[in-house]
């Protein structure tokens, strides 16, 4: 489809003057760890948004973020101080305030789905970190939250508003490379999750709503701690360890190329079964994608029957033959949606109500990948997926897997 017919033209603010405060998005951020850092200075520097209230079940964190934001404001004012954004606890005294439109949703994954689901269900949009669900089934629950009540739901896989990641994808959606024959991509690897010892809870943080639906543990503080070492996202309690983290992005450009974003994969084969050298999930075409962490030079390479497309972060885009990197789409070719920012393609959907680069169910969709690598892995058999269904075929016990027990009383999505 081509990107005129599906991303709205924008013009910026700046070319009109300063944005007047009523027309303004007021924006809530929920979690204030790691990925929340780019975000708020992402919102922090746009003159259209305000940010409005900071979420955390570790007050301390909220407050510094608050301070940070106060900052900011405060520089861009002729006084040099601002005060009156709230560090709150609890993410329902942020969804229960009328002047907040938009909320970013940066907690452990465990909590992306109730979070973004009340969100949307409060009247808000959602931009929410990836990936966008813990289990299959809650991808669906927010595909259909969404879409009742009409809210703009924009996942977090930024690499859909890169040049390099959408001209690799046109390549091979407009057959530049020939028939694909295989596709490998690099999610590395986490250390095995470690056996904490339990430490005093500090003061001001919630740690029964940081654990919330998942199993309980004694508190340690590398399990809450969010780095891309690991830290929670060692723990499959929290996630799918490295399927969850890097495979949100580069399974989710695979599904782009490929045409899937309202499909899948039909098998999830994990490494070692049957001397299997690695991760593998299979269309239904039989094109094979493997989990390859050694060895490739860049993120993700597509290999097809005239030629190969490897593909990486900072705009690393090589192709064999080479004049396809550079060559033009023709105007009859397929031209992806093309967003040059994926915050400013949240806001610009916002406005528009049309849905962003990354939607909800492409979310879902991307996710459902995740999770399914993940449950193969996790026992050690392989999985057959109907994507049209969303049933796991003839394997009643891992269909039990599509969702996790919830422990109370966080037990309602």
């Amino acid at each position: 489809m081509l990107a005129t017919s599906t991303a709205p033209l924008f013009l910026p603010s700046s070319m009109f003057g300063r944005t007047a405060p009523s027309n303004r998005i007021n924006v809530g951020f929920i979690g204030t760890g790691l990925q929340c850092n780019g975000h708020l200075s992402a919102v922090l520097g746009r003159d259209d948004c305000r940010v409005r209230a900071l979420c955390d079940v570790a007050l301390p964190k909220a407050r510094a973020f608050r301070d940070r934001a106060e900052r900011a404001y405060g520089e861009a004012q002729t006084g040099g101080t601002y005060r009156g954004i709230p560090a709150v606890q609890y993410h329902e005294e942020v969804l229960s305030r009328d002047d907040i439109d938009v909320v970013w949703v940066c907690t452990p994954d465990h909590w992306h789905s109730p979070v973004s689901n009340a969100a949307m269900k409060a009247g808000k949009d959602v931009y929410c970190e990836k990936p966008l669900t813990l289990t299959v089934r809650e991808g669906r629950v927010l595909v259909d939250t969404a879409r009742r009540y009409g809210r703009i739901l924009q996942t977090g896989s930024q690499q859909r508003s890169n040049g390099a990641f959408r001209k690799a994808a046109e390549i091979v959606r407009n057959g530049w490379i020939g028939d694909l024959k295989l596709i490998r991509t690099r999610l590395g690897e986490f250390p095995p999750a470690p056996v904490l010892p339990e430490q005093p809870v500090p003061a001001e943080l919630d740690y029964d709503r940081w654990i919330g639906p998942t199993p309980w543990r004694p508190y340690h503080e590398e399990r809450i701690l969010g780095n891309y070492g690991g830290g929670w996202r060692c723990f499959y309690e929290y996630g799918g360890r490295k399927n969850g983290d890097w495979g949100a992005h580069h399974f989710d450009i695979i599904q782009w190329a490929l045409g899937m974003d309202a499909s899948g994969p039909v098998e999830f084969i994990p490494k070692g079964w049957q001397g299997a050298p690695y991760q593998t999930h299979v269309y239904a075409s039989g094109l094979r994608v493997e989990r390859v962490d050694q060895g490739l030079k860049a993120m993700i390479e597509f290999t097809g029957t005239k030629g190969t497309v490897w593909v990486s972060r900072d705009d690393y885009l090589v192709t064999d033959p080479a004049e396809l990197a550079t060559r033009p789409l023709r105007a009859e070719e397929v031209h992806l949606y093309a967003s040059a920012n994926h915050h400013s393609d949240f806001i610009d959907a916002v406005r528009s109500r049309q849905r962003p680069i990354t939607d909800v169910e492409i979310g879902h969709r991307t996710a459902t990948v995740c999770h399914l690598n993940a449950i193969a892995e996790r026992l050690g058999r392989p999985l057959r997926w109907d994507p049209a269904k969303e049933e796991i075929v003839g394997d009643p016990a891992a269909a039990t897997w599509l969702e996790r027990p919830r422990r109370a009383p966080y037990g309602i999505l």
